[in-house]
């Protein structure tokens, strides 16, 4: 009865935001009407993002979902829904959504987070870290300051998102580019970009790529700049949509279905080489 109580009536939090695009929707009868609609909640896990005070969170929380996740950008709210999940315990989570986000990391990792071109620690994880963010080194915590002691300095780095990523395409056809061009990453980049495309096409294809993106193959990927990145990103999601199923193209599978056909073609010779020798050793005997 006390949790209903809470649910029902709590202070809301300051008037809204024009800025935020805030409107706020408190009558529980419409918000009933809405959770309704999307059919029983009873044992569900829901996503609620933007739940202003929560009108239709309290509705929610009401249908029986068994856990609610609220993501919400505006802080002033916070406590208002925080006196929610206290009225519903275990079964609601609150996201803020922030416009920065501070870390720690070993330090190496963190060299290699902030790597620039032509870096030795450039990597893969630099690049697909910095077409999101900006990223930047704020200091090192010795490994005496904590407790147990580890054997690593630990570095604080700092991300901001950018308002558009620097490459405009998928995320997973980004790391696509981006992993096959550092997994030879002591050699020349177009060792790696070749592994985008099938082995009958792929010396075709892998020029067609460098010359549209207009990217020397002789760079090795650590020098690859977020800008020829992009362009490579480009020139793959043309030749994807030129060519039909290449989106869907991995070397491995490739590779593991070649090294099954010839376990297979082993097998059937061992298996014929032994059918020859027992025919040999019949006709011996007759």
């Amino acid at each position: 009865m006390a949790a209903t109580q809470k649910l029902a009536c709590f202070r809301l939090p300051p008037l809204a935001e024009k800025q935020l695009s805030q409107n706020f929707l408190l009558d529980m009868r419409l918000t009933d009407k809405i959770v309704r609609q999307v059919g029983n909640l009873k044992g569900v896990h829901v996503c609620e993002v933007g739940p202003g005070p929560g009108g239709l969170t309290r509705s929610i929380l009401k249908a029986g979902a068994a856990d609610l996740l609220v993501v919400e950008k505006d802080t002033r709210i916070i406590p208002g829904l925080q006196l929610l999940s206290e009225a519903a315990p275990g079964r609601m989570r609150i996201c803020v959504i922030i416009k920065w986000l501070t870390l720690t990391f070993q330090k190496k990792v963190a060299e290699t987070l902030t790597a620039s071109t032509g870096s030795r620690q450039r990597s893969c994880l630099s690049v697909m870290a910095q077409y999101l963010c900006t990223v930047k080194n704020c200091f090192t915590i010795p490994g005496c300051a904590f407790v147990p002691k580890p054997n690593v300095d630990v570095r604080v780095v700092h991300f901001t998102p950018l308002a558009q990523p620097q490459i405009q395409h998928p995320f997973k056809l980004v790391e696509r580019i981006v992993k096959n061009a550092f997994q030879f990453r002591r050699k020349h980049c177009r060792r790696g970009l070749e592994m985008l495309f099938p082995e009958s096409q792929r010396q075709e294809l892998t020029e067609e790529l460098l010359r549209s993106a207009d990217v020397d193959s002789t760079l090795r990927p650590t020098e690859n700049s977020i800008s020829e990145f992009r362009a490579l990103a480009d020139a793959y999601s043309k030749l994807c949509k030129e060519n039909q199923g290449l989106i869907d193209y991995y070397f491995r599978e490739e590779l593991k279905l070649r090294h099954q056909a010839m376990r297979e073609l082993g097998s059937n010779r061992k298996g014929l080489h032994l059918h020859t020798t027992i025919e040999e050793n019949v006709n011996d005997k007759h």
